[in-house]
């Protein structure tokens, strides 16, 4: 700690003002859309919602991004206002997973590229071939040079 870090802490501006202002984030929904009507429908009952920065829909994955300073519960609430059947994006993208065909990970229904978002799908399970081979020949194996 030096002379400048005495004199800062002395100075410091502290605010009384509490901020509620949410946090910048994105928030991905599916919805079932057929049509423009229904496109339009939902775009405009999201973008009427406070603090909505961009409102991204796509009809063909059934999909509506919306950034902004909002909460997601918010958001997916005000979608089914609209009379849509609608949830949060239950799917990530095939190549983020480890485990693609994992039970319950695998979905017919999920656009291409994509698959359900479940724990099975990123956990590594310590005794599976895959593991056991690759830990076998690491670094931290105090054992890797005797089996050579």
């Amino acid at each position: 700690m030096g002379i400048i870090d005495h004199i800062s802490d002395m100075f410091e501006v502290t605010s009384t003002r509490k901020s509620k202002r949410k946090p910048m984030q994105t928030v991905e929904i599916k919805v079932k859309m057929d049509c423009d009507g229904c496109e339009r429908k939902v775009t405009n009952a999201v973008s009427s919602i406070k603090g909505v920065k961009s409102v991204d829909v796509s009809r063909k994955q059934s999909r509506v991004t919306v950034s902004g300073n909002v909460e997601p519960n918010k958001v997916l609430k005000k979608v089914q206002n609209t009379g849509k059947k609608a949830e949060f994006w239950p799917y990530v993208e095939y190549n983020l997973v480890s485990y693609p065909y994992a039970p319950g990970v695998y979905d017919k229904k999920a656009p291409s590229g994509y698959v359900r978002d479940v724990p099975q799908a990123f956990q590594i399970v310590p005794n599976t071939p895959t593991h056991t081979l690759t830990s076998m020949f690491s670094d931290e194996n105090p054992n890797a040079c005797s089996i050579m």
